[in-house]
């Protein structure tokens, strides 16, 4: 066996300067090719996300479909919604184009498009424009918030459609050519009061809130129609409501007692003295909220009816909605 040699190397001159090279850079990747072309990489977007959501509601026993997403570098919105029964006829599809200044809404069944259209002209100054294609006709409105949106106040106008028209339709036309809508809120006392004028009538609104107990009396003009809603929240139990309204020209009342059960459960149950009908139903995921923020993506209604003159008439239906993300 051939001896190993060990070699004694003296060690570097600190005065000594050693140039190294430097180290050799990675090739560069090629360029993304498509077939027999080159395609750069910037070329590629990522795909904007697809939301499909899925209602589905017992007593009518129809599907409603929507389809959207956003589009223009998140600018607009996109959507295609449709509806089908238990056969699997589909009715009512609609195509929208929306963003913040301008929505189009087109019924591909009746070949009509809506138009909408809004911006700011100025500081408190905003101006809207409706347009049917159809009918040629539309609106158009100026509103201004005086002094901050406690304050607004609304000039619209209709625009009279083009070609021959039947004399009712001339009749509510001219009814509608100008149009005042307006609102005022205002501190009295311990409550809010609120004056809105929409249509030719006035509705005023009195609204005394504290941390347990909300009582709101409102009255419509020149109907005279009087109304006023109570609510109570008990303090032992912060998820417990009892709400109770009345009428007073018609003496029918209605009420409701709520019970939130965490953020994804509410309980609620009711009667109606109009339609002489109890009922009842449970929520699963918040009742105001977006499927997107429910359990799995998915909220669900049961809801049982019990009328009051026929019990062995009631009923038990539910509501469901999913969404998915592609």
């Amino acid at each position: 066996m051939a001896e190993s040699k060990l070699e004694l190397k003296s060690p570097p001159n600190p005065n000594s300067l050693i140039v190294s090279a430097p180290p050799s850079s990675p090739p560069e990747s090629p360029p993304v090719t498509t077939g027999g072309g080159f395609v750069p990489a910037v070329w590629f977007r990522q795909r904007p996300k697809i939301r499909v959501t899925t209602e589905f509601d017992s007593d009518s026993s129809v599907f409603f479909h929507r389809i959207s997403c956003k589009v223009l570098d998140s600018l607009a919105k996109l959507k295609f919604s449709f509806q089908n029964n238990g056969k699997g006829e589909l009715s009512d599809p609609q195509l929208a184009l929306t963003s913040k200044y301008l929505s189009l809404h087109y019924d591909i069944e009746e070949k009509n498009a809506l138009v909408n259209a809004s911006f700011d002209v100025a500081p408190g100054l905003q101006f809207k424009a409706v347009h049917e294609v159809k009918s040629q006709q539309g609106e158009l409105a100026m509103v201004a918030d005086l002094a901050g949106p406690a304050y607004k106040f609304e000039l619209s106008s209709a625009v009279p459609a083009i070609g021959k028209r039947r004399k009712e339709e001339e009749e509510e036309q001219a009814k509608r050519i100008l149009s005042v809508n307006g609102i005022l809120k205002g501190q009295i006392m311990n409550g809010v009061c609120t004056a809105k004028y929409k249509d030719e009538a006035l509705d005023l609104r009195y609204c005394f809130k504290d941390e347990q107990m909300t009582f709101i009396p409102s009255i419509s003009l020149p109907s005279n129609a009087m109304s006023f809603t109570f609510k109570r929240q008990l303090r032992s139990f912060r998820q417990v409501e009892v709400i109770y309204w009345y009428n007073l020209d018609t003496n029918y009342w209605s009420t409701v007692y709520k019970h939130n059960i965490g953020k994804d459960f509410k309980f609620k149950a009711g009667y109606d003295s109009e339609v002489r009908l109890g009922w009842a139903s449970l929520w699963v995921g918040e009742e105001s909220g977006k499927a997107k923020t429910a359990p799995m993506k998915m909220k669900v209604q049961f809801m049982l009816q019990v009328p009051q003159d026929d019990i062995t008439s009631s009923s038990l239906m539910f509501r469901a909605k999913k969404r998915w993300d592609i």
